[in-house]
């Protein structure tokens, strides 16, 4: 069961690492380019405040964003703000985001994401931890997949293969971490397929590749002569 609580709590922590860390760049740090092909740092920042207060538009029943276009024309706006307007609209936004969860609410009821996608509004916090913590990393400051924490990956690895549960595009895969084979293992892909492609490795390797931060870099196909399947775009 989604404990909306302990994922607000764990937001906090996500948000804290990352305020910490970007404290210490400086201006030009700013301005260089990020992991995410075409943003710079300021890019993902700018992202990351304007998430904060689409995820309180989605608690509060309005839409997550005006627009498509509205979305990225303010990343645009945000992006080549100095970095204590940066820090700022960050602590502030998150701090509005934290607000909206602690507020007393339903959260069995259902949410509308982006594009039509709809979630029980429990899930909403995790969202908000995946888009900090994962985000961190794509800033290319020191914070890697390895450092992310062992809860986080393990869900996120399973939030993932769900969403490539059944993709036509892929065959069936088992997918099985190194830290605990027993256990940390996730079907996806085909479902009818009765022999999956395993895929094995480390969680954060597991993870880049389904987040399309790697192509792969520590992942195994553990079936002779089979290629690591091409994921499509998240």
């Amino acid at each position: 069961m989604i404990d909306h609580a302990h994922d607000l709590a764990c937001v906090r922590d996500a948000t804290e690492r990352l305020l910490t860390a970007v404290a210490g760049l400086d201006n030009a740090s700013l301005s260089g380019p990020s992991r995410l092909p075409g943003w710079s740092r300021g890019h993902v920042l700018a992202h990351l405040s304007r998430n904060a207060d689409a995820l309180v538009n989605v608690l509060e029943g309005r839409p997550m964003y005006a627009s498509a276009e509205a979305r990225d024309a303010d990343i645009r706006r945000d992006a080549p703000r100095p970095l204590d307007a940066q820090l700022t609209d960050l602590r502030e936004s998150a701090a509005r985001f934290q607000a909206a969860g602690d507020a007393p609410a339903d959260w069995t009821r259902t949410v509308e994401l982006r594009n039509g996608v709809t979630d029980s509004a429990s899930r909403v916090p995790f969202r908000r931890w995946v888009e900090v913590d994962l985000h961190h990393v794509d800033l290319g400051i020191g914070y890697e997949l390895a450092d992310l924490p062992a809860e986080f990956l393990e869900r996120e690895i399973e939030f993932l293969a769900q969403r490539f549960t059944d993709h036509p595009g892929l065959p069936g895969i088992a997918l099985s971490a190194l830290e605990d084979p027993g256990r940390l293992t996730w079907p996806t892909g085909r479902r009818s397929d009765d022999e999956p492609v395993t895929v094995t490795g480390p969680a954060p390797a597991l993870l880049g590749w389904l987040a399309g931060r790697t192509r792969g870099e520590g992942v195994t196909v553990l079936d002779e002569g089979v290629a690591l399947p091409v994921l499509p775009p998240l």
